[in-house]
Formats: structure tokens, sequence, C-alpha cells
């Protein structure tokens, strides 16, 4: 009957804690007892489902076996702030304000803030210069912030606001966002529709450098502060606004340094929760989900070195240094880290959430999603279709390996005394950086006995470094940087702050559509400012309110011209950011649960 039941109340039924009362009796009973028997068991199942819950044999009370699988909240608006919110909901349908909103981030997108990975520290690099007009223009574009709210800089650079609210006892509330750009490529300057820092407007969209990475951020930020302070609203909660300048290559120096200031001045947990860029929304299976990121992956970037014998190139040996690292190379491209999916990962939580709220899912699928949840062959198979039919979908699951670059020889007439390759992981949630470091030292030790190399991994001998040996190969060094993946932030229905931030999302997204928005907890494909924030609070995000489909040629969402040519983003998009962050600061400014 345990089947059946669960077949009757589709995938919400967990078979595992459901010890369904016995029906069996002593001997053979006649056909109609027996049947009575099971029509009375049904009855009294059915009628303590309905209540949420069954008892066992001994009359003991078990666990809930009712789930609610992408359970949404009601769209969340400020009551309490109710007034200057519906007037501030009236300027973002004006004219006048989309003219506004689109002066604020042309004009950021007019100030170039390019960062490389080469910059040398502040103050030793000139480069850094840049960021002395920006902060200029920030400084005219929104005049009430700066005259209001107080400003601290932070390795000269970096900005943190500080807006302080009336009550002491709430935990204050922080925005983050970051300056710098990356670098726009010069000979791929006359590949761009309009200039990349022009921040030209065509009647539709803003195009140039940061429009959507994430000046588009920033500047809505600001903006929404901005508007505010000139509704005359005083806050309860404290605000927080920390803006780094070197996101794009690390964020050590900007964000590095704010966060380690915050967590010195006023300890771990002070802050009731944080939002950084992140995940956006997008149509997928008729429906509207938005994917706030609550978990980030890991990180690590791998020099591995081989060093043999040179020598004139007319007598050379079966393999030269650049040969064996080739080896080495294939090696780990044809041994990659095993991508799975299981019940605890966040995209199989979205698959959940697309069979529930998914108008055009496939039936097959659907009923495919439902069964997995009790049935392991079930959920092999759904793993098989998700991993086949979506490349990001299997990257984002597992330890990625991406081969960047390679280097080696000096002249064509001599052998190459050293050959090296730089080899960036992204490191599965499940996993950390030990177990990659490990990993890829047993992909290489067959590649150091097969050409009689020492192998040294990470600073530790791995074979016997006296021992005869034609050259060596090395992994890393011994202080190899990394990043473990992030603290997964709670995003189960009871979660306040990541409830409050879904009827936010709900809510602002109501104000100009009119189809309903689903929230799925999702995760960024890279990583953000957000790493040197983990101890200051658990409830951390990552979300830009923004729609990002999928590019094309002329732009379409978040993923147009992210990092190369054409970035963009729709004016219309843009005002939407700002009158999310509106509407997140008042909520949370009247939130008594977080």
């Amino acid at each position: 009957m345990g089947n059946e039941m669960t077949e009757a109340f589709g995938a919400k039924i967990d078979r595992d804690v459901i010890p369904l009362p016995s029906t069996a009796s002593q001997g053979t009973p006649k056909r109609g007892i027996k049947l009575y028997s099971r029509l009375f068991a049904f009855i009294v199942a059915v009628t303590l489902l309905s209540r949420g819950y069954l008892f066992s044999s001994a009359g003991e009370k078990v666990v809930s076996v009712q789930k609610e699988y992408c359970a949404q909240p009601e769209p969340l608006v400020p009551t309490k702030n109710a007034a200057t919110y519906n007037e501030l909901d009236d300027t973002f349908g004006a004219s006048e304000f989309k003219d506004r909103a689109i002066d604020w981030l042309s004009g950021a997108i007019r100030v170039p803030t390019e960062t490389f990975d080469d910059l040398d520290e502040v103050g030793a690099d000139p480069r850094w210069d840049v960021f002395g007009p920006f902060h200029e223009y920030l400084l005219k574009a929104f005049p009430v912030i700066h005259s209001t709210l107080k400003l601290t800089k932070i390795n000269t650079y970096g900005l943190l606001y500080e807006w302080p609210g009336s009550d002491e006892s709430l935990k204050p509330f922080i925005l983050l966002a970051h300056q710098d750009v990356v670098p726009v490529a010069p000979q791929t300057v006359d590949e761009w529709t309009h200039p990349p820092f022009s921040g030209f407007y065509d009647g539709e969209r803003i195009w140039g450098r940061g429009a959507s990475d994430d000046k588009s951020g920033l500047i809505g930020t600001l903006a929404a502060v901005e508007l505010l302070l000139e509704q005359g609203f005083e806050p309860s909660r404290s605000v927080f606004m920390a803006f780094g300048f070197d996101e794009e290559c690390g964020g050590r120096r900007g964000a590095g340094n704010i966060g380690k200031l915050l967590l010195d001045t006023y300890g771990e947990d002070y802050f009731a929760m944080l939002v950084d860029e992140g995940g956006g929304y997008t149509e997928q299976f008729g429906a509207v989900f938005a994917t706030p990121g609550v978990a980030e992956k890991g990180s690590i970037t791998i020099r591995m070195e081989i060093d043999s014998p040179g020598g004139h190139s007319s007598v050379p040996p079966p393999h030269t240094s650049i040969g064996m690292l080739a080896s080495l190379i294939v090696a780990l491209e044809e041994q990659p880290y095993t991508a799975s999916l299981s019940r605890d990962d966040l995209l199989y939580t979205d698959y959940q959430c697309f069979a529930e709220h998914g108008k055009d899912l496939d039936a097959s699928l659907k009923a495919l999603v439902k069964s997995s949840v009790t049935d392991d062959d079930a959920l092999k198979e759904l793993e098989d279709h998700v991993f086949a039919s979506n490349k990001f979908h299997k990257a984002s699951s597992g330890t990625t390996t991406a081969v960047d670059i390679i280097g080696g020889g000096v002249k064509s007439n001599a052998l190459p005394e050293q050959a090296f390759v730089i080899v960036n992981h992204r490191i599965s949630t499940k996993s950390n950086a030990s177990e990659t470091m490990s990993g890829d030292a047993e992909r290489a030790l067959p590649i150091a006995e097969k050409f009689n190399l020492t192998l040294e991994a990470f600073g530790k001998a791995v074979s016997d470094p006296a021992a005869p040996a034609y050259g060596k190969l090395v992994l890393g060094s011994a202080d190899q940087a990394f990043l473990d993946p992030a603290p997964v932030t709670p995003f189960s229905s009871d979660s306040n702050p990541y409830r409050l931030l879904s009827g936010t999302i709900k809510a602002a997204h109501a104000a100009h559509a009119d189809e309903d928005i689903i929230v799925a907890p999702g995760m960024p494909s890279g990583n953000t400012d957000t790493r040197f924030y983990w101890d200051l609070t658990p409830h951390i995000f990552r979300y830009n309110h923004r729609n990002s489909g999928s590019a094309t040629d002329t732009g379409g969402g978040l993923a147009a011209g992210v990092h190369t040519v054409n970035e963009n983003i729709e004016a219309d998009d843009f005002v939407e950011i700002i009158r999310f962050f509106t509407t997140l600061i008042l909520n949370v400014d009247e939130a008594e649960d977080i």
C-alpha cells in the first residue's frame, strides 16, 4: 500500500519516513474482510496524511511526510513604509525618471574603470588612478547621499557608505557591488556597435563596458538610496553599501580590505543579510524563474611545470618537456572530475521548482522529477537527461577543469628546458580545494612515472627526489592560493531572510509584469566579492533583478556582452533594478524577524 499511496500523493511523500499501519492478520482472512481491512487502513492513512503525519504501530508520531517543493511566498509590499513605496512606485513609471536613470548609468559607463590581473599594489601602479575620476562622478551624480551618509574610503578606492538607523537593536543590512570592469581588448574596439565607453542610449539599450557587470548594480543601489533620501525616508535599520574596486581580478585589495575592516570593527554575524551581484530571472518551461544565488563554487588556479635537459634540436629526445606536458594535459582532460546530481544539490532543487511550476515542462520529465524524490534509478535517469541537455548544468554540479595558458621554449633550434601550463578548476560545492589538489596529483603521477620524472605536488615530494630521474614535474606550490566553496545560505521556507528576498522579488516583478515569477535558489557560475564577507552574515544572496535570458547578436539579457564585445542593458531593465533595490530596502527596514 506504501507504493500506491506514494503514487496517489505524487512526489510529496517521503517513503523513507512512512511506517504505514499494518493490515496483516493471523491466518488467511476471508476476501471481504481483507478488502474491508485495506479500505479501512487506506481511509485512516489518508486522514492522517491530511494532517501532515502518521503514527507507527507503537503509536509514536513520526516525521511529517507532507513536503512543500518550491513553496512560494506572497509578494511582499511595504506596509509601514507604504506611503514612500507608493510615491516611488509612481515615479518609476514616469518617462522623466527613466531619462534620469539612463543619465546616471551612462555617465558611470563613460568613466573607464578597467582592472588587470598584473596590477601592482595601490599607490605603486598608476593604473589604479582611474578610480579618482569615477569617485568624482559619483559625488556629482548623487549629491544627497554624499551630503547625508557617512563615507569611508578604504585602501584609497574602496567605498563604504553608512546610513544609520534609528533602532540600534536591529541588525544592519548591507548591499554590495563593484566599481571595476573587465578590460576592453584594443583589437575588439571596432567590433562594438557603439564605442565601449560611450554609455550610448539607442532608445532601448544603454551600451558600454559595465552596463551589466556591474555598474548597473552599483548605480542601481545608489539610485535607490538617493531616491529614498529625497523622499525624506529615515531608516529604522542601518543600511551599509560596500563597493570594492578590483572584483574582476580577485577582490583582495578592495572588498578584501572592506570586509576585514567590518569584521574587525563589528565582529562576526553583524549583518542581518547581504545582497551582491549574481543570478537574475529568465523564462523557462513556460514560466519566469528568478534564481538568487545562495552558494558559490570554489576555485583554484594551478601552474604545472615540467623541467628536463636542454640541448640542440638536431638531436632531440623521444619527448621534449613540451611533449611530456602535452601528455599531462591530455590526462587532465580525459579524466574529468565526476559530476553527479544528488538530492541535496541546488540544481536538483531547481528541477523540483520546474516540475511544480513549469507550465510547458514535458509531462514525462515532470514525472521523472517527481519519481526521483525516492527512486534512485529515476534520479540517475534525471541526471543523464539534465547533463545531456544543458552543459551549464553539468558544469555547475561538478568540479571543472580548464586548461587556460601554456608556455615553454625560447628558440626553434633549442630544446625547451621548461614548459608550463595554467589550469583553472571551479570546485564543486560537494568538494573542496584539498580534494582537487589530491586529484590532480593522482592524475599527474602516472605521467611522471612514464617519463621518469620526479613529482612534487604543492610543496610535497610525491616521488623520491633523490632517485635518478630525467627531469621533474611540479604542481603548484606549498603556499598555493585557493578558494573553497562558499557556505550555503539557508533557503528553506523557514529562513526569514530568504523568504523576505523572495517576496521582494515577486513584488518588484509584479509591479511591471502580468505573469507571476517563481523564486528558486541558484548559484552563479563565477565568484563574487561575497567571499570576503562569509563571517559577517550567514544570509548572503547574489542577485541582479533583471532578465538574464540568452544573448543575441544585439543583446538580450544579462549574458549580452558581459566580459566581451557589445555589453549592454535595456533601459527598462535598469529601471527595474532601481525599483527592486528600493523595495528591498523598505521591506528589510520594517522586517521584525531577520
